[in-house]
């Protein structure tokens, strides 16, 4: 039988799965070779150790930090060490067994084109090109007679592709990996026809899932896998042959994503000759056109192989020496440009899973959603932070994005990564007057939906068919879309203030904003590394345009906001490094707000664990107005001015420090305290920025359309920023109020002050 395992590359010392065996013996005493496969019987009925890697790609093209980066060094190594023969993996005899390999990468050209499945690509070419292994796919050791699938046999090989990249950018990952598979797998089984019933080529590509029976009861269980639609393959095989294992049992097995492409092919959808990369051929015969259908070449022969035809070797193009195998893949990558219309945004996929997380689609690019607090405020039951902050009217609040398109991969985003990415702007643009005018209808029908909602206020339900505030924080940069000036006018124009959240990757973009109500800064961390590990930017000099995006606020003139969300275990350490970042833009306000947990996502592994708690989150304030403090009295020529803790809304766990230059005046009541004036004069903007439209030297401040904060809503209130018109709902048996806690933080006694 032979045996399949599905193992971590982590999890696998590679030095001594490929070159130490000194120790190991075979069942019948019989040393085995570096292959894992016992010499003295391992060919005789063709069988061979067989490595296949399924790889993704990290930042800057490497492998992910939790361990397997150590292949590549030990591929290095193996190939440097002196004590080592070369090519280790090579069969010099036919007594010996040819370790076979084949590899996959995944990755996405939004991130960096050029380093799309490097890994992938590096691991193949050491395997292959120095340590003497053989590609899985066209070596005579895996023959087979091929049925339908990536390949096709001719003269003793067949054509197909032992490394093949997918991009999930381009989106044909999925097609990518079934023809990677087809191939594989018909070459793995020597002499039985296999059909997986994967390829493009005999089928429409979108797989499936089905049992392929081969001789000797064989079974190949391939297809999709469900769960985020990420492809698992499954393998179990017997058959006649003498035991021998898998190099290790190392055929690495991680999560594929099934919106993906070939790395090396051009964004453009159509599927002709020009456009392929370094998985198809550019020259093929016109014999061969019955075998490009899968858009693939072999890059897998070396030229030691002395048991193939001279005619053999000319007459199939496709198969390449491995020293220009480098080569091949630079120069057949795709430059092509797309001269046809700007593609829509949105994939029918991306469409489907938005739906079906409540998202109203409006025109190509974006989207609406109900806000729970919305919802929440029309029974009664409480506002959100920004109610309690900057006094907005939750239940006339639209939350919505001109762009579901965003820089980042946030690994706190509740939006599970179902929009897409991009780092500029490449697609269709709906005018801005058809976004607004369509979102506040499709808003106003789902307030309308919420009338038989028990508890539902009729008078506030009749006031929320009036947007006054649109929080364009929904998902996605809203500040991608080119005509953003445009929509935030036509919004101001509905008196709709504006409420705009921004990753901070486009400063030009904020230099160019018109005014508006409240600009966010969102600041997840505070080094360059926690940056990369929470954010995962597709720019590569992300913390740079931070930096710079930050700066940019000091001079905007309205309020602006630095907003911290707290990932505990993730970005809560440093505290000094998030002043510093502040202080490059003299911000008005400092939102800090712990994490949501919004479920399980494959997108990233956070837990409840990472959701910190409200006194938590209060203390990590008070450590960030020390900081700010000790950066002020540093002096220099624009000091930092100074910052207080002026707001508190517990259920959201967030808490507001605000300039005290810009937001505090003494309290008529007792001059020895402050009273903060943290909210809006809605009409007062509204009638600010008009004038500002109508005459753009006109400048106004953050000082002229300030007011005043009301005592439940200022830190340290006994009401902890919920709003006393409104009735709190708890649920004590799922969401008791806990009352006492010990020194760590954790709830000792429930609602009613028993312990816990």
């Amino acid at each position: 039988a032979k045996r399949v395992q599905l193992i971590r590359v982590s999890e696998v010392d590679w030095w001594d799965e490929l070159v130490n065996n000194e120790d190991d013996e075979g069942e019948d005493g019989d040393p085995i070779n570096s292959t894992g496969s016992n010499n003295k019987d391992s060919t005789i009925k063709g069988g061979s150790p067989i490595l296949l890697f399924v790889l993704p790609t990290w930042t800057n093209g490497t492998l992910p930090p939790d361990g397997s980066e150590s292949l590549l060094q030990s591929l290095d190594d193996i190939s440097n060490d002196w004590r080592v023969a070369p090519e280790p993996l090579k069969a010099h005899n036919e007594k010996e067994a040819q370790l076979l390999v084949g590899a996959f990468g995944m990755g996405s050209s939004a991130y960096d084109a050029e380093t799309v499945g490097k890994p992938a690509k590096e691991v193949f070419g050491r395997l292959v090109g120095k340590l003497g292994a053989r590609p899985v796919v066209g070596s005579r050791n895996a023959n087979c007679n091929v049925g339908n699938g990536s390949g096709k046999k001719r003269g003793g090989k067949i054509r197909g592709n032992s490394l093949m990249i997918g991009d999930a950018e381009v989106g044909d990952a999925e097609i990518s990996f079934e023809k990677w598979m087809n191939g594989v797998m018909n070459s793995i089984f020597q002499g039985v026809e296999v059909d997986l019933g994967l390829s493009s080529v005999v089928g429409n590509g979108n797989g499936g899932e089905r049992n392929s029976n081969s001789k000797g009861k064989g079974k190949v269980k391939s297809g999709k896998g469900k769960g985020n639609g990420h492809q698992k393959q499954q393998l179990e095989k017997e058959k006649e042959q003498s035991s021998s294992s898998c190099c290790g049992g190392s055929s690495n097995k991680e999560d594929l994503n099934d919106d993906a492409g070939c790395a090396c092919k051009s964004s453009d959808d159509n599927d002709d000759s020009d456009n392929v990369g370094c998985c198809s051929s550019k020259a093929k015969d016109e014999d061969d056109n019955d075998d490009s259908a899968t858009d693939s070449i072999s890059e897998d022969e070396d030229d030691d192989d002395d048991d193939y035809d001279e005619d053999e070797e000319e007459e199939d193009r496709g198969v390449l020496d491995v020293e220009d195998m480098g080569n091949v893949i630079k120069s057949q990558t795709s430059t092509k440009k797309s001269t046809t219309t700007p593609k829509e945004m949105v994939t029918p996929k991306q469409a489907k899973a938005l739906k079906k997380e409540g998202y109203r689609l409006i025109g190509t690019h974006s989207a609406v959603k109900l806000c729970r607090w919305t919802k929440h405020q029309l029974r009664g039951r409480g506002g959100c932070y920004k109610h309690t902050h900057y006094g907005i009217t939750s239940y006339q609040c639209m939350e919505a994005t001109p762009s579901l398109a965003c820089a980042n991969k946030c690994v706190f985003c509740w939006r599970h990564h179902k929009n897409p990415v991009g780092r500029e702007w490449r697609w269709k643009t709906d005018d801005p007057g058809m976004i607004v005018k369509e979102a506040v209808n499709t808003h106003v029908s789902m307030i309308k939906e919420t009338k038989g909602i028990p508890g539902i206020q009729m008078d506030r339900w009749a006031e929320a068919h009036t947007v006054r505030h649109c929080a364009l924080s929904l998902v996605g940069e809203p500040i991608m879309y080119p005509r953003i000036n445009e929509l935030l006018q036509e919004l101001h124009d509905r008196k709709i203030s504006t409420f705009l959240v921004t990753n901070g990757q486009h400063p030009q973009a904020i230099r160019d904003l018109i005014p508006i109500t409240q600009l966010y800064v969102s600041v997840d961390a505070s080094t360059p590394e926690s940056l990369e590990a929470v954010d995962r930017p597709l720019f590569r000099d992300a913390w740079d345009r931070l930096k710079t995006s930050l700066a940019c606020l000091k001079h905007k003139g309205q309020r602006t906001v630095a907003r911290l969300t707290v990932v505990k275990g993730w970005n809560s350490d440093e505290i000094g490094g998030y002043a510093r970042l502040v202080a490059l833009g003299h911000c008005s306000l400092v939102e800090v707000k712990g994490v949501t947990f919004c479920g399980k996502s494959d997108a990233s592994n956070l837990n409840m664990s990472n959701t910190p708690w409200h006194h938590e989150v209060v203390e990590f304030t008070k450590v960030l107005k020390q900081e700010l403090d000790a950066i002020r009295e540093e002096g220099g020529e624009d000091p930092l001015p100074e910052y207080d803790l002026a707001c508190e809304h517990k259920h959201s766990c967030s808490v507001l420090l605000a300039r005290v230059d810009q937001f505090a005046v003494p309290d008529p009541d007792d001059p020895t305290k402050r009273k903060w004036r943290t909210w809006i004069d809605y009409d007062k903007f509204q009638e600010l920025a008009a004038r500002h439209a109508a005459d753009p030297t006109f400048k106004f401040g953050v000082e002229d359309y300030i007011a005043d904060t009301p005592s439940w809503a200022v830190f340290g209130a006994e009401e902890e920023g919920f709003d006393p018109t409104d009735n709190r709902h708890r649920k004590k048996k799922r969401h008791p109020k806990y009352t006492r806690f010990d020194e760590e933080g954790i709830p000792t006694h429930d609602t009613f002050d028993e312990p816990l």
